[in-house]
C-alpha cells in the first residue's frame, strides 16, 4: 500500500513562548522518527500553501482574514489562555490547510491510499469562529469538505482519538447529516465538550467519553462497541484521523494510559472500514501529543500500519 507523509518546514517556525507544550520540537521529534529504515517507501511531498478559498470550506472569511491581520511581526499575539500566533503561525496554519487539501487529492485520484499529515498548529479544536486550545484552522475538517467539494464524496467520517475532545470539529459538522465525526478523549478534561449525549442535529456525532485512569482495555472496548459499528452502518467514502497521541501514558497533559500499540491497533481497526467502504482511502492529520517520545513512537506506530495495509 502506498502511504504519503506531506509536511514542511514552515511547521517549525510557528514558534511558542518557552514551556508552551505546543512546541517546534513535536514536529522535530515526528520527523527524526519518520527518518527510520522502515520509513524509507513513504512518498514525502511538502505542504502546499492553502488559501483562503481552502479555509472558507469551513471558517468565515472573516474569521480568516482577522487572525492574518492580527499575525504579529515579532513576539507573540495571545488568542486565548494557551494560544498564541508568531510571525511564523500563519504560513504554518495555512501550508497545514494545503497539507490537508493535497492529501485529500493525492489519497482521491489513487497516486496513495493512505496519507499522513505531519503539520502543526493542530487544528480539532478550531471552531468555525473560534481559534482556541493551541488551534488556528480545522485541518481535518477541511479536509473532508475538500473530498465533498472536490471529489464528490457524499459521505465522510473523521475519526477522532486524540485524548482532547475535538470540540471545533464537532461545532463544524452539528447539523451535517454528510459528515460522521467520532471521538474517544479524556473526561472531564480541556475543553470540556464531549458528553455522550451530544449527538449533533442527526445522530452523526459519536462521543465515547472515558474516565480518567482508563487505559488500553477501555479505549479498545470503546472502538468496537461504539466507533467500528457506526463507520460501518455510516459507510464513509473517505475517513480522515484526527490523529493526536496525547492519551499516551506518557503524556503531561492528560489521565489516559494508552501504549503506541494501541494507535497502531486503532489505525488497523479504521483501516478495515476504509477497506470495506472507501476503497481503503484514509488520511490522517496531526494533532496533539506532548511528550516527544511517546509522540515519537506513537507516530511511527500510527504510520507503520498506514504502511501495511
Amino acid at each position: 500500500m502506498t502511504t504519503l507523509l506531506i509536511s514542511h518546514p514552515a511547521g517549525l517556525a510557528h514558534a511558542m513562548p518557552p514551556g508552551h507544550p505546543e512546541s517546534p520540537e513535536r514536529l522535530k521529534a515526528v520527523e527524526q522518527a519518520l527518518e527510520a529504515e522502515r520509513f524509507a517507501a513513504l512518498i514525502r511531498l511538502e505542504a502546499p500553501l492553502g488559501t483562503l478559498e481552502q479555509v472558507a470550506l469551513c471558517h468565515p472569511a472573516a474569521y480568516a482574514e482577522a487572525l492574518i491581520a492580527s499575525a504579529p511581526t515579532s513576539g507573540f499575539v495571545q488568542i486565548d489562555a494557551d494560544t498564541l500566533m508568531s510571525p511564523g503561525t500563519v504560513e504554518a496554519a495555512l501550508r497545514g490547510v494545503g497539507g490537508a487539501v493535497l492529501a485529500v487529492d493525492e489519497v482521491m485520484t489513487g497516486k496513495a491510499r493512505t496519507a499522513f499529515l505531519a503539520m502543526r498548529p493542530p487544528g480539532h479544536h478550531a471552531e468555525r469562529q473560534h481559534a482556541m486550545g493551541f488551534c488556528i484552522f480545522n485541518h481535518a475538517a477541511i479536509a473532508a469538505r475538500h473530498a465533498q467539494a472536490a471529489h464528490g464524496i457524499e459521505r465522510v467520517a473523521i475519526v477522532d482519538w486524540d485524548v482532547h475532545h475535538g470540540n471545533g470539529t464537532q461545532d463544524i459538522f452539528w447539523e451535517d447529516a454528510s459528515v460522521l465525526y467520532a471521538s474517544t478523549h479524556e473526561m472531564p478534561l480541556y475543553p470540556g465538550t464531549g458528553a455522550a449525549s451530544e449527538r449533533g442535529t442527526h445522530g452523526t456525532i459519536v462521543n465515547v467519553p472515558l474516565s480518567p485512569g482508563s487505559g488500553s482495555d477501555d479505549f479498545r472496548e470503546a472502538f468496537d462497541m461504539a466507533i467500528l459499528p457506526r463507520l460501518d452502518e455510516f459507510r464513509p467514502g473517505l475517513i480522515v484521523i484526527s490523529a493526536g497521541f496525547d492519551a499516551h501514558w506518557r503524556d503531561p497533559l492528560a489521565s489516559i494510559n494508552l501504549r503506541e500499540a494501541d494507535f497502531g491497533w486503532a489505525t488497523q481497526k479504521v483501516m478495515e472500514v476504509a477497506g470495506r467502504h472507501a476503497g481503503g482511502r484514509i488520511v490522517s492529520v496531526l494533532e496533539g501529543g506532548y511528550d516527544l517520545e511517546a509522540l515519537a513512537k506513537s507516530t511511527a506506530a500510527h504510520v507503520s500500519a498506514l504502511m501495511e495495509g
